[in-house]
């Protein structure tokens, strides 16, 4: 799938979602960075930007990135309407061919399931190299397949956490996993639909 294929393929699926006013934070964002002191904070596949305005009304500074026009040019502008666009920089991205400048206190990644011929390991390899000393790289994948998912593929298996680690093949002198674990929750869909769902959580601090 080339970058112009994948562009279209996900403006079509946030196009196709009525815009949010306020979207929601991820669950195991929320959970895991309640506690941090703010600072710059990486948003890889921001989506409708649940996760980047819920960062930055808690005075972190977030650089947001989405292959999806539509998802950048809608977050963009939420943050204009909540008076967030001072914290808030939404920039267009295909993680192929371009990463995000920056040093990062924390990177966050949640569910970058992608139809694309992405690297993902690559793009977490970076992920974890945009880290500062200290700072925390989250990445939260499917652990199951949710109703409303636009992948139904029956045949689907998701790595575990460990997995994605050991993918990654980071150095341990300089990246400690703190957490790697499969937690389950309540997830609400479109319309307000409800279902168990398998989260493969994963956490990298860079020691060094």
């Amino acid at each position: 799938m080339s970058t112009t294929e994948a562009v279209t393929f996900w403006d079509g699926v946030y196009a196709a979602r009525p815009a949010a006013t306020d979207p929601r934070p991820n669950t195991r964002l929320t959970e895991t960075v309640t506690d941090l002191p703010p600072g710059d904070v990486l948003d890889l596949g921001c989506g409708q930007g649940g996760d980047a305005l819920w960062l930055a009304r808690r005075g972190w500074r977030v650089t947001a990135v989405d292959v999806s026009a539509v998802a950048v040019g809608r977050l963009a502008d939420l943050a204009l309407t909540h008076g967030l666009a001072d914290r808030i920089d939404a920039e267009r991205h295909d993680l192929r061919e371009s990463f995000p400048r920056g040093a990062f206190d924390l990177v966050s990644v949640h569910y970058l399931h992608t139809p694309l011929d992405l690297d993902r390991a690559g793009v977490l390899r970076a992920a974890a190299h945009a880290l500062r000393p200290g700072g925390r790289l989250l990445v939260v994948d499917h652990g199951s397949t949710a109703p409303w998912s636009w992948d139904q593929d029956p045949g689907i298996r998701y790595p575990t956490a460990r997995e994605v680690a050991d993918s990654v093949g980071l150095d341990r002198a300089a990246w400690t996993v703190e957490r790697a674990d499969a937690p389950r929750r309540i997830a609400t869909g479109p319309g307000g639909r409800t279902a168990e769902v398998t989260d493969h959580v994963l956490i990298v601090r860079r020691t060094a």
